[in-house]
């Protein structure tokens, strides 16, 4: 397991130069690995640009497509059409716009049943992607996992004080109460399985709670995940100045 000492920081001038380096760096991953390529996204801000990237001309007619698989780390308990739904997001900037087959989408179910439920449905499409129903230390379910760093350092829908942080047996559960609206988020479990998990932050506003990251303050959910695989931090010049 890899601790957030052992990351690597890489530190772009400014969101576009993140989104840029961010592709190519998931790009050169697609392209070493044989086969299915898996990859767990992340929604928020932040990655738009780099789905834009990933299915602008550089990449469209370059990227392995065909044995590319994608899921959500997390997702708004919301219709997929709401402007709060993470799945919209990556639909509209990069699912839509590259030549992905529509069976290596992989969304999380958020209409006609109940959180808990979607949780389910969500976890046994997890396993039946993997082929097991345990995670094997030795075979990652993902090959790259992409994750944003929330200003009160939760990652995915791991919120400071919920259940789900405990959580070590389900692949993925329902967070409700934390926001206004439910959450379907993966678990520790799962986003640790994974053979890169890469951290996505941008902006002044991030300065601190990245800050405190990076110090590997465990009270923050983002900075107890343990990946079997390499740690990555892509973060803006606005996000990495220190702290006063």
């Amino acid at each position: 397991m890899t601790r957030l000492s052992e990351a690597h920081l890489e530190i772009l001038a400014d969101l576009e130069a993140l989104a840029c380096r961010v592709a190519d760096w998931l790009f050169a991953a697609a392209m070493t690995k044989d086969g299915v390529f898996a990859v767990a996204l992340s929604g928020g801000s932040t990655p738009r640009r780099l789905y834009e990237q990933l299915a602008g001309p550089l990449y469209r007619d370059r990227f392995p497509w065909r044995r590319a698989h994608w899921f959500l780390g997390d997702e708004r308990f919301v219709p997929r059409d709401d402007t709060l739904s993470n799945f919209r997001m990556i639909d509209e900037s990069l699912l839509s716009g590259a030549p992905v087959p529509a069976a290596n989408i992989h969304p999380v179910p958020t209409e006609g049943l109940s959180p808990e439920a979607a949780a389910s449905v969500y976890e046994r499409t997890l396993k039946s992607f993997y082929g097991a129903e345990k995670l094997d230390p030795a075979r990652p379910l993902f090959d790259v996992t992409l994750l944003g760093l929330g200003p009160d350092g939760h990652t995915a829908s791991l919120f400071p004080g919920t259940p789900v942080l405990d959580d070590r047996e389900h692949w993925v559960a329902a967070v409700v109460g934390a926001k206004s609206e439910a959450r379907i988020t993966l678990t520790y479990p799962a986003l640790e399985s994974t053979r890169r998990v890469a951290f996505l932050v941008a902006g002044e506003d991030k300065r601190a709670i990245l800050d405190r990251l990076r110090r590997g303050d465990d009270s923050l959910p983002a900075a107890r995940l343990r990946p079997l695989g390499s740690l990555w931090i892509f973060c803006d010049a606005a996000a990495a100045e220190p702290v006063a």
